[in-house]
């Protein structure tokens, strides 16, 4: 016979030794937050939808880029692949170099707003 999947009920409303009252048993719980009444923290779901940074490889080395949507592009920028700006509210991507010289920090540092399209046609800088 197959096993049910239903929590069992408590029999008549007592609980036993270690059950709370729905019939599962109160060791092992973690605190979420929120559970015992206290904040819950806001979810930002424009954040969420906006992608994370991916590694891209090219012949002039390793990139990591992440999408920025319309919504959250707040600032101007100047697209270094056309030398014109990029307004606020205009979808773009943020791309920095993976393997700096100096190192991550130092590519992240440098990081810069790109037209999608003109990261997409950029011409590679072969050495």
């Amino acid at each position: 016979m197959p096993r049910s999947n239903r929590p069992r009920r408590a029999v008549s409303g007592k609980t036993g030794a270690g059950r709370t009252a729905s019939g599962r048993t109160g060791a092992g719980k973690t605190a979420r937050p929120g559970a015992k009444g206290g904040p819950v923290p806001e979810l930002d779901l424009e954040r969420a939808r906006s992608g994370f940074a991916r590694r891209e490889s090219a012949p002039d080395g390793e990139w990591m880029v992440r999408p920025i949507t319309a919504a959250r592009a707040e600032k101007s920028y100047i697209c270094p692949g056309c030398n014109t700006s990029v307004l606020p509210g205009v979808a773009h991507l943020v791309v920095w170099s993976e393997d700096h010289i100096f190192g991550a920090a130092a590519g992240l540092a440098e990081r810069r707003h790109w037209h999608s399209n003109c990261w997409t046609s950029r011409n590679y800088r072969y050495r």
